[in-house]
C-alpha cells in the first residue's frame, strides 16, 4: 500500500494511506461517495486538494513545494535576484550551509528550472548561477511572502508570547 507523509493542521495524524484517502478505494482508484460530489479524477485539479498531494503519484505539487520551501532554496533564490553568484560567492553568503548541500540544492534548482549554470572556458573553470525567467517570477512570490511576514511581524510575537505564557502555567 502506498503511502504519503502530509502533516497538516488538517491532518494532524500524519501519514494517510491511499486506501483511507477520500474518494478512492484501497487500490486507489477515484471512487463515488453517493454525495454527487464530483470524483477524484487524477485532473489538475485535484491538485488543490491537500489530501490528494501525498497519494497520487501525476500531482507534484507537494514535492515542488518541499524542493523550493526549503531553506537552502530560498535563500539562494533570494541571493539570485537580478545578479549571477559564483559557488564560493554563494557558500561564503549562506551562514551553515555545507559545500554539499550547496551543490544539490543548485542542482536541484537547475533542474527544476529555476537556475541556470554558465561555465566559462576559462582556466580554471569560472561557474556562475543566476535566476532564469522562472526563477524570477518566483522571487517575486517570496518577496511577497517576506513582506507579509515584515507587516505582520508583532503580531505573530505576541501570539507567540500568549501561547508561550498559557504553555507555562
Amino acid at each position: 500500500m502506498e503511502e504519503g507523509t502530509s502533516k497538516s493542521p488538517s491532518n494532524p495524524g500524519g501519514t494517510v494511506a491511499v486506501a483511507d484517502a477520500p474518494g478512492v478505494d484501497g487500490s486507489g482508484a477515484p471512487v463515488a461517495d453517493g454525495s454527487g460530489a464530483p470524483v477524484a479524477d487524477g485532473s489538475d485539479a485535484d491538485c488543490f486538494d491537500p489530501f490528494q498531494w501525498d497519494t497520487r503519484e501525476d500531482c507534484e505539487v507537494r514535492q515542488i513545494l518541499d524542493r523550493i520551501a526549503d531553506k537552502w532554496s530560498l535563500l539562494v533564490i533570494a541571493l539570485l535576484d537580478n545578479r549571477t553568484l559564483r559557488f564560493t560567492e554563494l557558500r561564503r553568503e549562506i551562514d551553515g550551509i555545507s559545500q554539499r548541500m550547496l551543490t544539490v540544492t543548485l542542482r536541484q534548482l537547475e533542474r527544476d528550472g529555476l537556475v541556470h549554470r554558465t561555465v566559462h572556458p576559462v582556466v580554471p573553470p569560472r561557474v556562475e548561477y543566476g535566476l532564469t525567467s522562472l526563477g524570477c517570477t518566483l522571487h517575486e512570490t517570496i518577496q511577497s511572502l517576506v513582506n507579509w511576514t515584515e507587516a505582520h511581524r508583532a503580531e505573530i510575537a505576541a501570539a507567540r508570547a500568549a501561547y508561550d505564557a498559557r504553555s507555562v502555567g
